[in-house]
């Protein structure tokens, strides 16, 4: 069974939710969306308190190339631009619009009809993908279209789907991968021409043998794609561990990315979405959520509007259990812990995870014994817990020379911590730091203008 080489753990299996299909969330009465919810420059509003907005109608146009279009999520009335508070109770600029009806904008094929065939060049489907403002829906957000515009002196190889959701509570992909397989396919094919390869690798672990089955069957029928079984080892859905898992190449350390090494990487539902843009026409204004947790009555899969208030996604699933709950926005592994459950579901929203009881509660850092537990989980071969004590002493150069940039914030390191110690935290902190540097110190060598 195909995994990457280094590192890595195994974490229980949480995956309450698998058996449930899709469920579509009734419409919220309101939503906030915010204008930075991707990688890149936030999205400038192109809409104004008063006005009205249909389903699918662009009200925030990409602020550069590396950032994504807005869309309405719902029909009615804006009734602000401004200021408010996302899940880490950190204030973002939103556009909140009020639900009048659900009328959605002219061109937009809402039937459930498969179109297989696209006549689209492969500038064109790039430019519909940006349109739609489709970006990476597994939580990294990256723009699709622009991943999908190859530089120049750089050749796409292979086409890797990640269907793998490591996530031990997760399941929005395994279902999309159930549900829509038929459309997920097609969209792998539009993703093909768009980048121009022949091969296309669609990697699942193997604790989805439903998944893998189903589309097996399906991809019999088209030429060039395959389902690649993975094994079940947290984190083999990193970008960078999935190419070394299925294509056998090590994508070097950055500012390297996978095309250096001939892959692009798409996840399952972002390819399901991709699907929906250049087929029809639908810009991306909705998603499937897992809400999941050992404390809620009834874990699900909702097929959500963007803009949701989160606390309505809880109320769906039964409620927040009585006893002491912690909110993840995401799973446990790489989430992060919410602070505002009024904040909106995003377009990387995946997941919200409801902890509980003694899942719920931080155990009491103690000493580090030195036991290189952390050295042997970490995916990347970093040793985590040197990086962390050198961002305690604020060692920059240090961190640095050390590669903390490779860190992909897996969470490995932490979760095997026989001390408890917070290591991912201090790690993501000094990553940040240190990026921050690279960043002005590239700006203070570019010519002036």
């Amino acid at each position: 069974m195909k995994t990457f080489p280094k590192g890595g753990v195994h974490p229980s299996e949480n995956k309450l939710s698998c058996a449930g299909a899709i469920e579509v969330l009734p419409l919220p009465d309101a939503v906030t969306i915010p204008l930075a919810q991707h990688i890149g420059a936030p999205a400038v509003a192109k809409v104004a308190k008063g006005d009205k907005v249909l389903v699918g109608q662009l009200i925030a146009e990409a602020g550069s190339f590396m950032s994504a279009n807005i869309h309405a999520p719902i029909s009615g009335t804006v009734t602000a631009v401004d200021m408010q508070p996302n899940g880490q109770g950190v204030r973002q600029m939103m556009i909140s619009i009020q639900r009048e009806g659900d009328e959605w904008a002219e061109g937009i094929d809402r039937t459930e009809t498969l179109v297989k065939e696209c006549a689209l060049t492969p500038e064109e489907i790039i430019a519909k993908i940006k349109e739609a403002g489709i970006v990476g829906m597994g939580g990294a957000t990256f723009p699709t279209h622009v991943k999908l515009s190859v530089p120049p002196g750089k050749k796409a190889e292979a086409l890797i789907i990640n269907g793998v959701e490591c996530e031990p509570y997760l399941t929005s992909d395994h279902r999309t991968m159930l549900e829509h397989g038929e459309e997920l396919v097609v969209g792998v094919t539009i993703l093909m021409k768009a980048i121009g390869v022949k091969n296309a690798f669609i990697g699942i672990e193997n604790n989805k043998p439903d998944a893998i089955a189903h589309l097996k069957k399906i991809v019999k029928e088209y030429d060039g794609i395959e389902v690649v079984p993975l094994k079940v080892k947290y984190p083999q859905g990193g970008e960078k561990q999935l190419i070394a898992a299925v294509i056998g190449r090590e994508v070097p350390p950055p500012p390297a990315l996978p095309i250096d090494v001939g892959a692009v990487v798409c996840n399952a539902s972002t390819t399901y979405a991709v699907y929906q843009a250049v087929q029809k026409n639908k810009p991306l204004v909705e998603r499937v959520v897992t809400i999941t947790g050992k404390g809620l009555a009834t874990p699900k899969n909702l097929l959500t509007r963007m803009g949701t208030p989160v606390r309505t996604l809880i109320e769906a699933a039964g409620g927040l259990p009585e006893d002491e709950v912690k909110a993840i926005n995401g799973g446990p592994m790489m989430g992060r812990a919410m602070i505002e459950l009024a904040s909106p579901v995003t377009k990387g929203c995946s997941g919200i995870t409801i902890l509980n009881g003694r899942d719920a509660q931080r155990r009491e850092a103690s000493q580090c014994i030195k036991c290189a537990k952390c050295v042997s989980a970490c995916p990347m071969g970093l040793e985590p817990y040197y990086l962390s004590k050198m961002t305690q002493k604020k060692n920059w150069e240090t961190l640095e020379a050390q590669m903390i940039t490779s860190c992909i914030e897996c969470g490995c390191c932490q979760s095997t911590c026989p001390a408890y110690l917070p290591l991912l935290d201090w790690i993501r902190l000094g990553k940040q730091t240190v990026m921050g540097i690279i960043r002005q110190r590239a700006a203070a060598a570019a010519p002036k203008k």
